[in-house]
């Protein structure tokens, strides 16, 4: 079996990882054979990350991928003489013409007010069409489809997907309003990661593993895009975590995870957020009682030390999927209907607020209200992954179907 996979990376965004690391592995437990070609956006640094041997890091950094890939795609599709000068300079377009399937894994894609981002959209699966790979679009969310472009695009796109895996209940509406029928309701394939031994081995080795000790850490996840927003608001984004996390270690004396859950090994601020939760670190009034890994740690790592939190506060989407997954109560303040429709899978909606409408007024009764009933919480997070985790799960079988392959064994798609 081959597959190609897009939109994810293993470094930067750490959910986008955690969903290719849960791909490449039970893709690889159900088809000992199979081989993947990572199209990665971060060619050089996800090439140092790979320990995968059946995993083959390729360039598609977005000026190569819409220009060299998507050009050499459509050369491939006319003029069929030339296809092995075209994957001989070109070898991604190879790898995605030899491919079973392509998986997109953008975690977000076609959603209204992303309008920036509709051409690496379009361009990621666009290739594959050139060459005639089927493409399954792993769970994400997408929509609303309201404007123009957005809407005109994901009808010109998404209906020639082989199939589309929805990553909730609201997206999975704004799918049926298109009139698709190519649409699975899914999860998040991040919910299937596993954390060995080793990765609570290595995550120890990188923090001071002592500081959960007392198991009533609170854990916060800020965000480089929640950042931007805030700052286009007018707002001071920094000093308001910093305002958070001073109530927490000051006011309750409690003591503070802070997690860059993106990171990227510079000051460049997309899919970055060292440098926010860095001033932050600086403003806090008590920095020896917030623990801050500043630098890169894998995706088992980081749901290995967010999974020792007493209580969460997220406003990245993967961070918020870990936190689910350990069974960690979790605040979430985001910004689009996709934090929301996963919390519903559990029941917890009422624990997802809009980050632009939280002062710190708001934060505190909320917190304090999340903290009073963590217990319960808690039980609920317990009841209800299981199932959560078995949705994720079938869209592997969505995949095989589409690839046309069997796996080695049922009991591999379903192992915990």
């Amino acid at each position: 079996m081959k597959v190609a996979i897009i939109g994810s990376a293993l470094s930067g965004n750490k959910g986008a990882a955690a969903m290719l690391e849960s791909a490449v592995h039970h893709l690889s437990a159900r088809h000992p054979d199979v081989k993947i070609s990572h199209l990665s956006m971060y060619p050089r640094s996800d090439a140092e990350l790979n320990t995968h041997p059946n995993v083959t890091v390729l360039d598609a950094s977005p000026l190569r991928l819409g220009v060299l890939i998507n050009g050499g795609a459509l050369a491939w599709r006319v003029l069929p003489f030339a296809r092995e000068s075209i994957a001989s300079g070109v070898p991604e377009v190879g790898a995605i013409a030899d491919a079973d399937v392509l998986l997109d894994q953008g975690g977000i894609t076609f959603v209204d007010g992303r309008t920036k981002f509709l051409i690496y959209n379009v361009a990621s699966v666009l290739p594959a069409l050139f060459v005639g790979t089927p493409v399954v679009k792993c769970a994400q969310a997408l929509g609303p489809f309201k404007s123009f472009a957005n809407r005109a695009l994901a009808k010109q796109i998404l209906p020639r997907m082989a199939a589309i895996v929805s990553r909730g209940a609201v997206t999975q509406e704004h799918l049926d309003g298109l009139g698709l029928p190519n649409t699975t309701p899914g999860a998040d394939l991040a919910f299937t990661l596993d954390v060995t031994d080793a990765d609570i081995a290595a995550a120890d080795a990188k923090v001071e593993a002592s500081f959960f000790k007392n198991q009533d850490v609170v854990g916060i996840s800020p965000s480089q895009v929640l950042r931007a927003a805030a700052e286009g608001r007018g707002e001071d984004y920094v000093q308001q975590i910093v305002d958070q996390i001073d109530h927490i270690t000051e006011e309750l004396g409690r003591p503070v995870y802070l997690v860059a859950h993106s990171t990227r090994p510079n000051e460049k601020t997309h899919n970055n957020d060292l440098p926010v939760c860095r001033l932050i670190h600086k403003r806090v009034a008590s920095p020896d009682r917030v623990l801050f890994p500043d630098g890169e740690l894998s995706s088992q790592e980081l749901r290995s030390l967010i999974g020792r939190c007493d209580v969460f506060v997220a406003s990245r989407f993967h961070a918020m999927v870990s936190t689910l997954a350990t069974g960690v109560p979790t605040l979430v303040l985001g910004w689009s209907h996709k934090y929301r429709e996963v919390l519903d899978m559990f029941d917890l909606a009422e624990w997802a607020l809009p980050a632009d409408d939280v002062d710190l007024a708001t934060f505190v009764l909320r917190f304090a209200e999340l903290d009073a009933q963590k217990d319960a919480v808690r039980a609920q997070l317990a009841e209800h992954f299981p199932a959560v985790r078995a949705k994720a799960m079938e869209q592997l079988d969505v995949i095989d179907a589409v690839a046309g392959q069997k796996p080695i064994s049922t009991s591999s798609s379903t192992a915990s």
